[in-house]
C-alpha cells in the first residue's frame, strides 16, 4: 500500500484545557468523532489512562459505546485496553455487547502496560502479585478461548462470554516497544505501534512483526498501524505556538507536575530553562507540525519509512475547535472522501 492511498484514522485521549472542566472533555470527544467521520478517516480509537489530570480516558469501552451511538459508519474501538488491568472474561463480555449494539464496526486493541502509575495500578490490580504478574501472553489466550472455546477439562470451560453469538471484534495489540510487535506477530493479531512516544525506530519493530507473523486461523495477514502525533494549523507561526503548548504539557508531566493542557499563552509566558528548552527538542521531533501539506507531507515520509499499513493519529490542541480543524485540515491535505 503506498502512504498516498494509506487510511488515516483517529486516536483519542479525551485531553483536558485549562479552564475546562474535565468532564465537558468527554463530550469534545464526541464533537471530534462526529469531525473525523464526516471528514473521512477510518477509524477512532479511545485510549485508557488513570489518574492523569491532562486526559479523561479512563473507560475507553464506556466511551467506545457513546462515540458509536454518536456517529454511523467510522469503526471505533480501544487503543487501547489494558488487559492486565481487567479480566479477560469482562473483556469478551464488553466487547461482545459492544459487537452486538454496533455489528463490524468495533476494533479490540490491548495492551499489557498499566496506562498510569505504578500505585494506581496497584488499586486498579487489587495485589502485588498481579501488578507484578508477566501473564499477558495468558491472558490473551483466555480472551480468546471465550471466542474459541477452552481445551476439554479446563475450569473455566463451561463458561460462555455473553452474547455468544456475537463473534469477538477483530483484535489489535499495541506496543511501544519491541514486546508488542513480537506478540502481535506470533499471536497472529494486528499491530499498532506507539511512534507517538516510543523511542524506537518504528521501521524495525514493524519489520520484525510482519516476518514473523503467524498466519493462524481466526486472522489473515499482518496489518500494521503506526500512532503518530501531529498539530495543523492554517499558518506555520500558529502551529509552532500551538505545539509549544503541547511541549508544555510534556513537560509538566515528565517533571512530576501534571496538570490540564497549557494554552499556547500560558506556554508564551511560562519561563522556559535553557535545559527545558533542550529536553523538548527531543519530544517536539516526535510531533509532526506545520501546514496541512507540510504535516501530510511528513507523515507520509514517516509512514513510508516504518513500513505502515495505516497511520492513527493524535492531537493535543488546548482549544477543542481548533483540535477539531487540525484534523479537518489534515484530512483535506490528505485527501480523504468526505462523507
Amino acid at each position: 500500500m503506498t502512504a498516498e492511498s494509506m487510511p488515516l484514522s483517529v486516536l483519542d485521549l479525551s485531553p483536558v484545557p485549562t479552564g475546562s472542566r474535565p468532564s465537558q472533555a468527554l463530550h469534545e470527544t464526541l464533537e471530534l468523532a462526529r469531525t473525523a467521520e464526516a471528514a473521512g478517516y477510518h477509524r477512532f480509537w479511545l485510549a485508557e489512562h488513570h489518574n492523569i489530570p491532562s486526559v479523561v480516558s479512563t473507560s475507553p469501552e464506556v466511551m467506545i459505546a457513546a462515540v458509536a451511538a454518536a456517529t454511523s459508519t467510522i469503526r471505533v474501538g480501544s487503543g487501547g485496553i489494558m488487559l492486565p488491568n481487567h479480566s479477560p472474561l469482562k473483556v469478551a463480555e464488553t466487547f461482545r455487547v459492544l459487537g452486538g449494539l454496533y455489528p463490524d464496526r468495533i476494533d479490540l486493541g490491548i495492551g499489557r502496560a498499566p496506562g498510569t502509575d505504578q500505585r494506581t495500578a496497584l488499586a486498579l490490580r487489587r495485589s502485588r502479585e498481579a501488578l507484578g504478574a508477566d501473564d499477558f501472553t495468558e491472558q490473551y489466550a483466555e480472551l480468546r478461548a471465550y471466542a474459541e472455546g477452552f481445551p476439554a477439562g479446563h475450569p473455566f470451560e463451561p463458561i460462555s462470554a455473553q452474547p455468544d453469538d456475537v463473534p469477538l471484534p477483530p483484535v489489535w495489540i499495541l506496543g511501544s516497544s519491541t514486546y508488542g510487535g513480537q506478540a502481535a506477530a506470533a499471536l497472529g493479531t494486528g499491530f499498532a505501534y506507539a511512534g507517538h512516544f516510543g523511542t524506537l525506530d518504528p521501521s524495525g519493530v514493524i519489520a520484525s512483526y510482519k516476518e514473523n507473523f503467524q498466519r493462524l486461523e481466526h486472522d489473515g495477514k499482518p496489518h500494521a498501524i503506526l500512532a503518530l502525533a501531529a498539530i495543523v494549523a492554517e499558518t506555520e507561526e500558529r502551529a509552532a505556538q500551538l505545539a509549544r503548548a503541547n511541549a508544555l504539557s510534556t513537560l509538566n508531566l515528565r517533571s512530576g507536575r501534571p496538570g490540564p493542557l497549557p494554552s499556547p499563552e500560558e506556554a508564551a509566558a511560562y519561563p522556559w530553562t535553557d535545559a527545558e528548552l533542550a529536553a523538548i527538542e527531543d519530544w517536539t521531533g516526535l510531533v509532526s507540525t506545520g501546514t496541512p501539506d507540510q504535516v501530510a507531507a511528513d507523515l507520509r515520509r514517516r509512514a513510508e519509512v516504518a513500513g505502515a499499513d495505516e497511520l492513527i493519529i493524535t492531537t493535543n490542541i488546548h482549544n477543542p475547535a481548533e483540535r477539531r480543524r487540525s484534523f479537518e485540515l489534515l484530512a483535506e491535505a490528505w485527501g480523504l472522501k468526505k462523507q
